[in-house]
């Protein structure tokens, strides 16, 4: 964190002026705060919010009455994604399909945590292996568009592929496992999600062809036009089904360990190998220390104190470990040297391409409906409208 003569930091959290986005009221308070309150109230995680999830389930059960599944459920192998299973399995009584996307960056550890996890669960799983040439030429690209938005391709993946097995299934709900209690929400500038940015960054940078779009095989394909296909036509739901638990990381790890035998594959986000890499480009090249917004949010649940955050932000972060880096930009076809040229490309943001920025921002009301009826996730609003403008 770079200080100015105008730094200012949140009285509450960890975010400061440096995070894109951020602004602060008279108290020092920071919208990103003022953001999480209101989702609190929204998302209760207390009886409230057991009685709107088991409204929820009702719906499901009914939906997928007759069916093979009544959900699909993305998993990783992480804490998150496999705390949400087992939840949706044994406290919910659900029946996921449970969906993995491979981008080819899977950490061993938790794919032996989803084949395990899954066995115990009588679950069975599905994983969506992208197209390797397709995937590593959309990372390299994203390298040379010089964004921070280095996972998009891995963050438009996961979403296609859980749509995409949604309508070969004939299943109307996604569940989710993201807790803004644990992770917070990131900064719009740091993690832009849009199809036509993704088409626009290849188009320029990239020398693979991109697979066509189709409902059951949609690839990296997922602009206005296919999630109003998949929203509208579909009329596909994302439930945020943690936004409603009392999610506790420390407990869910030593419950997972002991119910699952689950394996901490090393630290968030560390499901995937690539975020060794990205964790990199982004404090090199880029001065984002993603810890911030994510202990901020732990901070605000009482789940970290204030000082501790503080103090654990400043230190070296493991999941950066260098044999890992150096793994990946070998699988990317880089030598060390090349790789540190394109390190040194001016930083941009996503606005330096085309994108629907814009249309989004006069789309606010018919987004809001539908983050209402969760044919959005309601998060996903609040990131393009709450988390900075541009």
């Amino acid at each position: 964190m770079v200080q100015t003569e105008n730094y200012q930091i949140c009285n509450r959290c960890i975010i400061d002026s440096s995070v894109p986005g951020a602004s602060f009221d008279n108290e020092c308070i920071c919208n990103f705060c003022h953001l999480q309150d209101k989702m609190e109230t929204q998302y209760p995680n207390d009886e409230r919010g057991q009685a709107i999830l088991q409204k929820w389930v009702n719906k499901i059960k009914k939906s997928g009455s007759g069916r093979k599944f009544d959900c699909v459920a993305g998993i990783s192998g992480g804490r998150d994604s496999t705390y949400s299973l087992y939840y949706i399995v044994k406290i919910l009584g659900l029946r996921p399909l449970a969906v993995h996307f491979n981008n080819g960056f899977g950490n061993p550890t938790a794919g032996e945590n989803m084949v395990k996890v899954c066995k115990r669960l009588g679950v069975e799983l599905r994983t969506i292996t992208s197209d390797w040439r397709e995937s590593k030429d959309i990372r390299i690209a994203f390298l040379k568009a010089s964004t921070p938005d280095t996972e998009t391709g891995t963050d438009l993946g996961i979403a296609t592929s859980l749509y995409g097995v949604a309508v070969k299934e004939s299943v109307q709900y996604i569940l989710i496992g993201q807790s803004f209690r644990t992770e917070g929400i990131c900064p719009l500038a740091w993690n832009y999600l849009d199809g036509k940015y993704l088409k626009s960054v290849h188009k320029k940078f990239g020398t693979v062809p991109l697979r066509p779009w189709k409902p059951d095989d949609p690839g990296f394909n997922l602009g206005i036009k296919e999630m109003l296909y998949y929203t509208l036509v579909k009329r596909i739901k994302t439930v945020p089904i943690l936004y409603y638990v009392d999610y506790i990381r420390k407990n869910v790890d030593e419950f997972l360990i002991k119910e699952l035998e689950w394996v901490n594959p090393g630290a968030h986000w560390f499901d995937d190998l690539y975020q060794s890499l990205t964790t990199h480009v982004h404090r090199i090249k880029f001065g984002i220390n993603r810890r911030v917004y994510c202990y901020s949010a732990l901070v605000r649940s009482g789940q970290m104190t204030r000082e501790e955050a503080l103090e654990k932000s400043k230190l070296p972060y493991s999941i950066e470990e260098p044999k890992i880096i150096n793994l990946c930009i070998k699988r990317l076809g880089y030598k060390k040297e090349e790789f540190e040229e394109i390190l040194k490309e001016k930083p941009k943001l996503f606005t330096a391409y085309p994108s629907n920025y814009r249309l989004i921002m006069k789309s606010r009301i018919p987004i809001w409906i539908m983050a209402q009826l969760n044919l959005l996730p309601k998060s996903a609003y609040d990131k393009y409208f709450n988390c900075g403008k541009y």
